[in-house]
């Protein structure tokens, strides 16, 4: 057991001719350096080579192990990761906000590298999961060769003694098991921070400074920018070295030689980027601007918050005893020097402290954030393990002291190889047994997917449905070609992904990385429109948990058998009902349960076809006592018990946000917003829904005095025909207008101001008293005075549908309030002959409106082609009131009587922007509907927007066409804007396909 410090035989001291080595013995230009005092080196004889192809071998096998059976452990990794090379290899995919082209923080260069290794294994086999794992086996094998190098290069600076404690480390916990094979920057900044350590570790030959900063660089660039902070104690090392000897020129010229490759990279990113956003970008530049000074709504800590401990309890979990030693490397190391002068190993103990320094550094600036993730540590892990070999080696130097003189040296030889074997197979066992129990316990989101690509189901195309383990999903490469991942609403309420447009005809390379997603923000908030009625789901992945209470939200679907047919069942820990051992290790010959996933079918009274689904079904545990105070049996199922009863609400207590002034708005210079809610086609039949900012909620412009105007001569002229309240609804429209009483003045002071009783508008000079009773007016019309919207409220009833039982609807157009006043939202849109409604929005939309809660406001936008100027009412498709024809028939209103092909300068673009938000007191959905009209000939002035207009309206499909009256304008208008298109091209202002912007644009 007895260890002697070392120094490189003379003839590996000869690579060392310029750096020298600090602390170490052989002569250079920098000898003097080891002359300090206690830093002396003996010479020994050469320890043998380690076996470099042997060792690459170990740690092959250990990473392929882990590349076939680790569980995917953070949602990050598939959603931001796997999901994008899914959609540039295979054309779908799920899509984070972190990729729509407004935020730009996740680089592509990063997804294509792995995507092109995904391509190379897709031609060995066409399944899907097989490319999933072979660009695991790849990681493994790309980390295996890293840490062979860097385990090489401590052999050779160190002691091979170090080097082996070092590869037993990395080759045997549990968290290098995970992090080896992750698809993840922070595990290529690991890689990168390996090879950087042997840059800079190893001198034969002179200083490697250059080729250490690009690995870092590297590692910083296209992986995770903050893993560059590592560097800075190596770059610490080699500045000292230099101020020492009187080296200036010589480090500027590393460091530039470093930073100038390093650059390299980072343009070659800016490249593939700007290729994929269609922009020029710095992603790692908006990673550090987000993270640290986007302020308090925005950055990581609105992902949750860990306590200050959590990486110390992390790291146990993930390294055992290997993570102590870690954490008392540099006092172990500092009692060395005190006690004894002198080092255990090659290097000098301030050498060695320079490379535990890192670890130190990392693990002090992610505990004191609040936002913590075990992924963050990764970059460190080689540190990590090296600071434990060097700490564990500086013991057993000691322990195997045979110095008489020393309390060691008198405790028998055999004795102690015992207590260190036992030491060291603990740490092994307890590192398997944690490998083997995250195995065991959590692989089962990567099995349950099988049946689905059985002959019988591999070929329909169907929506897998995933609710409350939404976060749990394996990436789409575990689903067949033709079938997609779908979200249905759960307690979950941050944002979710969305999905990569599949369009490809006109749009060139991968639009889905260029083109703007509805519903995204950086601010983790909710997006109803992300979600899709369970009624559209064909497959349906669940857990249950016996003893975990169901909800509205997350029902116990397995109890629903009517709908759902198990198909397929796995095993997942239950951590309610498991011991604290039995969560942390793996323990031999436990009983366990089952898991399912299921094929449900429909009833047949509503679809004839039978519908499969998957879930899982139950979970098993790990030896748990009973809680005699918890009851055994199951809970109900609320499957079939809503919340409420229909037509009853309980007023919520609930308070809008108070709307903070809109910056420099004045009623006379604010232009509207230019809402441009059209892409390049295909044209999509959807609610379109996204969230809406509560100081959003009203828009107010310098067209206010005009729909001010246009608003009191249509009251004065059709009254009641626009204006109505039922009396059911009287106190939802006093709610909504005491809403806007509150509302206006703050987001408007310059236009409205509080009073005692309501409002007054300082522009009309009209005061508004919303507490009398009688009120002066209905309160509709009270409310449409105050704003440019019109306003409707939808109620519900014990029939549980929504009806229009309050609106001011006074510019709307097309459509008017006496023709839809009293009905059920449905009736509304199927009077209409809205497109789609039945086979593709009803369910939907219906869901919605029970679902919506007061604290959830969406927005949508639509968009229409007028041939005539009038905003309060459209008359070229006939008169606003029914008049009477030939033989008696009153003649509708429609497209049919409009004059076909207009001139161009008869054509308006008209974009409705609605928002949806429920009462709080009194249940009630309002609609807020903001019309914009302009001519087409001033719209078509803005770049890309003629060829991107023209795709849409050719792209709508008959139904569409024919409810948007394209046959009466659509010659005229597509000429039109065909030409404009060729004017821009021709300018070099766009592209042919060119699509820029922000959605709603």
């Amino acid at each position: 057991m007895a260890s002697t410090p070392q120094q490189p035989p003379d003839g590996r001291s000869g690579d060392l001719q310029k750096p020298g080595t600090l602390g170490n013995g052989p002569t250079s230009s920098r000898s003097d350096v080891s002359k300090s005092p206690g830093l002396s080196k003996r010479k020994t004889p050469a320890e043998p080579p380690i076996p470099t192809l042997g060792v690459f071998y170990a740690f092959l096998l250990v990473n392929t192990l882990a590349a076939a059976f680790v569980p995917i452990l953070d949602c990050d990794e598939v959603f931001n990761y796997w999901e994008p090379t899914h959609y540039l290899n295979r054309g779908s995919g799920l899509q984070t906000w972190e990729y729509s082209p407004e935020y730009t923080i996740r680089s592509w260069l990063y997804i294509v590298i792995h995507a092109i290794v995904g391509k190379i294994g897709s031609l060995f086999s066409s399944r899907t999961t097989a490319e999933f794992y072979f660009i695991r086996l790849v990681l493994g094998a790309t980390c295996a060769a890293c840490e062979t190098r860097l385990l090489s290069v401590i052999c050779k600076t160190f002691n091979t003694r170090v080097g082996i404690i070092f590869g037993i480390v990395m080759a045997t916990s549990p968290g290098m098991f995970h992090a080896s094979v992750a698809y993840l920057p922070s595990s290529f900044s690991m890689y990168m921070t390996m090879l950087g350590m042997a840059a800079f570790m190893d001198w034969r030959g002179g200083l490697k400074t250059g080729m250490g900063i690009m690995w870092f660089g590297i590692g910083a660039i296209i992986g995770w920018p903050f893993s560059g902070v590592l560097i800075i104690p190596l770059l610490a090392e080699d500045f000292v070295l230099s101020l020492m000897t009187g080296d200036i020129s010589e480090i500027v010229y590393r460091y530039l030689d470093g930073v100038i490759r390093s650059l390299l990279v980072l343009a070659l990113q800016v490249a593939v980027d700007a290729f994929f956003y269609h922009e020029v970008t710095v992603v790692p530049w908006n990673i550090v601007s987000y993270n640290v000074f986007s302020g308090s709504s925005r950055g990581p800590e609105i992902f949750g918050t860990e306590s200050w401990d959590f990486y110390i309890r992390n790291l146990c979990l993930n390294f055992n005893i290997w993570s102590v030693l870690a954490l008392f490397a540099g006092p172990i190391l500092a009692l060395q020097f005190l006690l004894h002068r002198r080092s255990t190993t090659n290097q000098s103990p301030i050498r060695s402290l320079v490379f535990i320094a890192p670890f130190y550094l990392w693990f002090a600036i992610f505990s004191t954030q609040g936002h913590k993730e075990e992924r963050f540590m990764y970059p460190a892990y080689p540190f990590l393990a090296l600071s434990a070999a060097i700490a564990l080696h500086t013991i057993l130097t000691n322990i195997g002291s045979s110095d008489p003189a020393r309390l060691m040296g008198k405790i028998p030889a055999k004795l102690k190889l015992y207590v260190v074997s036992l030491f060291v197979l603990l740490a092994l066992d307890i590192s398997v047994a944690r490998t083997i129990g995250i195995v065991t316990a959590y692989r089962a989101p990567l099995q349950i997917y099988g049946p689905l690509h059985e002959d019988r189901l591999i070929k329909n195309e169907a929506n897998v449905c995933l609710g409350k383990d939404w976060y749990r999903f394996p990436s789409s490469y575990f689903l067949p070609k033709s079938m997609r991942a779908k979200f249905i609403k759960s307690a979950f309420d941050g944002l979710l992904p969305g999905q990569f447009t599949e369009a490809k005809t006109g749009f060139g390379f991968f639009p889905g990385t260029w083109l703007i997603p509805a519903g995204m923000n950086d601010q983790n908030l909710e997006d109803p429109g992300k979600h899709i009625d369970i009624n559209h789901c064909s497959f349906l992945i669940d857990s249950y948990f016996p003893n975990l209470p169901s909800s509205d939200l997350e029902p116990n679907y397995i109890e629903d058998t009517e709908t759902w047919e198990e198909m397929q069942c796995s095993a997942f820990l239950d951590s309610s009902q498991t011991t604290f051992i039995g969560r942390i290790l793996w323990i031999p010959d436990l009983e366990q349960d089952s898991i399912s996933l299921g094929d449900p079918y429909r009833e047949p009274n509503l679809r004839e076809r039978t519908r499969a689904v998957s879930r899982f079904k139950k979970p098993h545990s790990r030896r748990a006592s009973p809680d005699p105070e918890k009851p055994t049996s199951r809970p109900r199922s609320t499957f079939k018990a809503p919340g409420r009863e229909p037509g009853v609400w309980t007023a919520v207590d609930f308070e809008r946000p108070a709307a903070p002034p809109y910056p420099d708005w004045d009623v006379h210079e604010t232009k509207p917003l230019p809402y441009r809610p059209f892409r390049h086609g295909p044209y999509h039949i959807t609610m379109g829904l996204r969230t809406m900012q509560w100081d959003e909620w009203i828009e107010l412009d310098n067209h206010y005095p005009r729909f001010h105007g246009d608003k009191k001569r249509r009251i004065e002229e059709r009254g009641e025909k626009c204006c109505k309240t039922a009396p059911e609804a009287f106190d939802g429209a006093i709610e909504l207008l005491e809403e806007l009483c509150s509302y206006l003045p703050q987001r408007y002071p310059s236009l409205f101001q509080s009073t005692p009783t309501g409002i007054h508008n300082l522009l009309t000079q009209e005061t508004f008293d919303i507490t009398a009773r009688p009120l002066a007016e209905d309160p509709m019309q009270m409310a449409a005075r105050l704003t440019q919207d019109d306003l409707a409220i939808m109620f519900e009833r014990p029939d549980g549908q929504y009806y229009l039982l309050a609106g001011a609807i006074l510019l709307a157009g097309f459509w008017r309030l006496s023709d839809k006043f009293g009905m059920p939202l449905s009736e509304i849109h199927t009077s209409g002959d809205v497109p789609g409604f039945k086979t593709k929005l009803e369910k939907g939309m219906m869901n919605f409106f029970r679902r919506i809660q007061p604290g959830q406001p969406v927005l949508r936008n639509n968009y229409f082609i007028q041939v005539d100027d009038d905003l309060a009412w459209s008359h070229s498709i006939g008169s606003e009131d029914p008049v009477q024809g030939d033989g008696g028939v009153m003649q509708a209103a429609g497209w049919g009587s409009a004059e076909k092909n207009k001139a161009i300068e008869h054509h308006y673009f008209r974009s409705e922007r609605q928002s949806l938000r429920r009462l709080p007191r009194s249940g009630g959905v309002v609609f807020t509907i903001r019309t914009y009209f302009e001519p087409i000939t001033k719209v078509v002035e803005e770049v890309g927007v003629p060829g991107r207009l023209a795709s849409a309206v050719r792209s709508w499909g008959d139904d569409v066409a024919r409810y948007k009256g394209r046959e009466r304008y659509g010659e005229v208008l597509l000429e039109y804007l065909d030409g404009k298109h060729r004017e821009q091209v021709e300018k070099g202002l766009v592209s042919e396909t060119e699509e820029d912007g922000k959605y709603p644009f």
